[in-house]
């Protein structure tokens, strides 16, 4: 079992989900290598490209952020997102524990539109994922 036991991360859970706060993301990384213990490593007000700067390839993080898209001409939407990073240095007793994890993190990070599985900095592009929260968010008036 994955310890999210850290009041910071519910904190920064509640303020990514916050309207009024500038906080678009929350990047949760373990402890220590040999640690199951999560702890909110960064937080930031950019958007996915920002994320991207922030993974590490040897490890594997948890992110969950918020995303704003248009839907059509007339409306914009914000979505929530999970992300399950697993770098492609990432330890192998490390990446063994993951599924078990995710279940754990899913927990915490409750409220989400899709999950998103990252092995690859390019599995955040923006415009895939935009796609994926357009499907997931029901009326779409401009045929996506």
């Amino acid at each position: 079992m994955a310890d999210l036991s850290d009041v910071a991360i519910n904190e920064a859970y509640l303020d990514v989900r916050n309207d009024k706060s500038e906080t678009t993301w929350v990047l949760l990384d373990y402890e220590s290598d040999r640690s199951d213990k999560l702890v909110v490593s960064k937080t930031g007000t950019g958007g996915l490209a920002e994320i991207k700067d922030a993974l590490d390839d040897t490890k594997a993080s948890y992110a969950y952020a918020r995303v704003r898209y248009s839907n059509d001409k007339e409306s914009q939407r914000e979505k929530f997102i999970l992300i399950v990073w697993i770098g492609p240095s990432c330890k192998v007793m490390r990446k063994a524990k993951i599924s078990v994890h995710a279940a754990d993190v899913k927990q915490v990070l409750r409220v989400y539109s899709i999950e998103v599985a990252a092995r690859e900095r390019d599995d955040l592009n923006e415009e895939p994922i935009v796609k994926r929260l357009r499907k997931a968010g029901g009326a779409s008036y401009d045929g996506v």
